[in-house]
């Protein structure tokens, strides 16, 4: 397990990407124990295959008035199995504490699996904190769409995906990230004939 502290007025930033081919094991702890501490954690993973991917997060706002902001993209295809297991705990008397942890994630075959499960503990009052998760396909109206405007299927699935991610793609890694997602795409296109 990855464990990590942060003091008053630091801010921790952690990335996490998974690229095709990655089984991953991800096992992260964050305190953040000084007024004013910040965590940023954003990640992304893409599976065509039968990676097997596990995030879990906990993050312990333990002073008052801390920041922390989860977001966490994935594509899953093929026989991918992912989950995401994430807990924020807000300790008594950490008020002023702002929290929010997402985990939204694209399944693109019959045969992948994903799992999601975001969790909060509260133990103060005055607290701004949210959790949320989704899991769900591409958009059939907004492909046929950019089919209808002449945009060959696989381009307009590499688009639409590119744009659910561009919240967690870092802008030195773009064009990685893109014949990433065009292997997912083509790989999962490959596992559904």
């Amino acid at each position: 397990m990855e464990k990590h502290v942060v003091k008053a007025g630091q801010t921790l930033v952690l990335e996490y990407f998974i690229l095709p081919g990655e089984s991953r094991d991800i096992e992260v702890e964050v305190e953040l124990a000084g007024p004013g501490a910040a965590l940023e954690l954003r990640g992304l993973y893409l599976c065509s295959s039968t990676e097997k991917v596990s995030i879990r997060t906990l993050v312990r706002h333990s002073v008052p008035f801390c920041r922390s902001s989860q977001l966490i993209k994935g594509i899953a295809g093929g026989k991918a199995d992912v989950s995401f297991d994430g807990l924020i705990v807000v300790a008594p008397g950490a008020d002023g504490t702002e929290a929010l942890q997402e985990n939204h994630n694209i399944v693109l075959t019959d045969t992948a699996n994903v799992r999601t499960k975001p969790q909060l503990e509260i133990y103060a009052d005055d607290v701004k904190c949210s959790h949320g998760a989704t899991v769900g396909r591409l958009g059939d109206e907004e492909l046929f769409y950019m089919r209808s405007r002449g945009i060959p299927e696989a381009d307009a699935r590499e688009l639409q995906i590119l744009s659910f991610l561009a919240p967690v793609i870092p802008s030195g890694r773009r064009e990685e990230l893109e014949e990433a997602v065009r292997k997912t795409v083509n790989g999962s296109r490959q596992d559904s004939l």
